[in-house]
Order: C-alpha cells, then structure tokens, then sequence
C-alpha cells in the first residue's frame, strides 16, 4: 500500500528524549517499511526515517526556541498533506484534531489515532460534529468519555522487538521510575513505595516549563528527604535498555487516565516487571502475577515489591513478546487500512486515472 504518516512536530520522529507519540509514529512507519509498503511521513526535518520524508520544518518545534506558536506550522504540514494527499491509499494521522476540518474530500481514506487522554470537557462537542471519521484508540478505557464516533479499532502500540534486549538477572536491585515529572504520574507515590520497601529508587524523568512549581514545591523535597532516591534527570533512548533492565521492577504509580502507557511495555521488552496502579489502561497492558502486578494502594504496592521473587523475568519477555511488538502493530493497522472504504475504491480509482496499477499491493 501507499500509505501517510503525518506526525506531530514538537518532537522528531523518533524523538531525542521523551516524546511518545513521535516515538511509535516512527515504530510503525519503519515497520511498514519492512513489510513492503510504500510509506511517507510528514514530520519535522530532523526525523530519521527510511520512508520519504517530507520535513516541514528545519528541527523538532520544541527544540527551536524560535518558535512561539506551532500551529502555523501544523497548517503548513496540513497543507503539503492536502496537495498529495491523492497519491496515497491510506493516510494515517497522529495530529489529535487539527486536520478533521480539511480532509473531508478524502475522508474515506484516512484514519486518526487518539494518542492523548478525551476527558477533557471540550473534546465531546468538537468530535460529535465529526462523527464520521474512522477514529483508532491506543486502549479501550481511553474511549469511555467519548461521544458515538466512528471508532474503527483499538490498536495497542508496540516496540521493535530487538530495541530493548531482555535482562534475566538480578540486575542492581532498584526500583525504576521513567517518563515525566506531573502530578497525575505521582512521583511522589513512588518515593514512598521505595522507603517503605527499603530499596533505592532512581527517577529518570522529563521536567516540562509547567510542572516546574510541582517539582521545586513537592517533589525536589522528598528526593532530598530520602537518601535512597536519585533523581537521574532525563535519559535517551540507548541509556533506557540500561535504566530499566538493571531494575527490579518499574513503578508506575499513576493517578488519572492513562492512554496506554508506553514505558510499561518498555520494561516489560526489558524483562522487567511492572507495578502499576490501577488507573486507564493498566488493566489492559500488565497480565497481574505474570508481567508485574496491579495495585489500588500505597500498601498494596509496598507488598508487591516484596513479592517481586515470584515472577519469572523470561515470562514477563514472553508477555511482551506475545503482544507488544511492532509487527503485530503494524499487522493491526495494516488490517484496518484495508477496511476503509476509500482504500478499496478511490485510492484505486485515481491511481487508474493516472494510469498505475488499478488493485492494492496487499503485502502478507
């Protein structure tokens, strides 16, 4: 198939640091590379891809400080994608909501994953006037504050299955905590877990502009508090194989309605076990008692850290290797692609008309 991926542009594709969505946009578009498809991604000019790229800007939006507004930007990626938009079969958004007013001329051939959380209280009006369009969650929970749409899948994101080799020792025997610094992913539930449970915590984390008061008021204290906590700072992509296997288990002590959730199957990929609480998608991503274990308390989770001898790493490999990987995401989404109506009547038709093949490549 011919297929877009249009990509956000505050991150690259795949992203220097943190940066989730840009991170499977490019799991996905490398692994329908592989699978023989045709693929352009529309993303910042900083990406690395083996598809065609079609940069829209110089760097990542977040790391030009000479940018103040990126929607301009946006509308200027919108509109490369409307003056080729003819040439594809599918094209694939991951841009939330920016583009649904322009791409009604070929709606039959596009889809949009929702990557973000839709509790928010203006999104139902906005995605009842565009009801029609084939929208993918990244789980089933993210759908629940939705209003009737045209939901066209649930697709579970996925990592190459080579990128975080397993690590079946004891490692150094210290609780992980990976991603941002926020209050909805409770940092501060993790410190506790540590000092009760008597283990080092190491906290690898982003500190976004707005959670600067949350870090310097809350959070800074307990780490200087506790002397079994190291703040690490931000870490790339070659230092997580690292953070995380050498873990005992990763805490995931979140509060609000994950999405999904990436850094579990992070360490999951890592044979690390994961202890999460249970909020949004945690039920759908960590198998209790085999890949980690889901708690609904501080207390719970100080006794899940005890308990962490009895799972076997390998099988927390083979839970991931069973459903996390990219090829069966890309599998799913390539399924979905061949639903829409548009892939198998006008991406054919124009092809026709420009006198290329008339059927789909349809790659196994």
């Amino acid at each position: 198939m011919k297929i877009a991926q249009i990509a956000p542009l505050a991150e690259s594709v795949p992203p220097r640091f943190y940066g989730g969505t840009e991170r499977i946009v490019s799991y996905l578009t490398e692994e329908l590379v592989d699978q023989g498809h045709d693929v352009t991604l529309f993303a910042s000019g900083d990406s690395t891809t083996r598809a065609e790229l079609v940069p829209i800007t110089g760097m990542a939006l977040r790391l030009d400080p000479a940018i103040v507004d990126p929607i301009p930007y946006h509308m200027m990626m919108l509109e490369q994608v409307r003056r080729r938009a003819d040439e594809f079969d599918a094209l694939h958004f991951h841009i939330d909501l920016l583009h649904l007013p322009m791409i009604q001329d070929f709606i039959g051939r596009t889809v949009t994953t929702l990557h973000g959380r839709l509790d928010l209280p203006d999104l139902p009006p906005f995605y009842r006037i565009f009801a029609d369009h084939s929208l993918v969650s990244i789980s089933d929970h993210q759908r629940l504050p939705m209003p009737p749409v045209n939901w066209a899948g649930t697709v579970h994101h996925g990592l190459p299955a080579g990128l975080l080799p397993p690590r079946l020792g004891q490692g150094e025997g210290y609780l992980a905590f990976l991603g941002r610094i926020s209050p909805e992913k409770r940092p501060d539930r993790a410190i506790r877990i540590a000092a009760r449970s008597g283990m080092a915590l190491k906290i690898a984390a982003k500190i976004d502009t707005v959670d600067r008061g949350y870090w310097e008021g809350m959070i800074a204290p307990l780490v200087d508090r506790y002397p079994n906590v190291e703040y690490v700072g931000e870490i790339n992509e070659r230092q997580k194989a690292d953070f995380l296997g050498q873990a005992s288990a990763l805490l995931f002590p979140i509060d609000w309605p994950e999405p999904f959730g990436l850094v579990m199957i992070e360490a999951m990929a890592c044979a690390t076990p994961v202890i999460a609480f249970r909020c949004g998608s945690v039920p759908e991503v960590i198998e209790h008692g085999l890949s980690g274990f889901i708690v609904d308390s501080e207390d719970e989770a100080v006794a899940a850290v005890a308990a962490l001898r009895h799972l076997d790493r390998a099988r927390v490999r083979g839970a991931f290797d069973a459903r996390f990987t990219a090829r069966r995401m890309a599998a799913d989404y390539v399924a979905l692609y061949h639903g829409l109506p548009g892939a198998r009547t006008d991406a054919a038709r124009l092809r026709r008309q420009r006198g290329e093949e008339a059927e789909l490549q349809i790659v196994a």
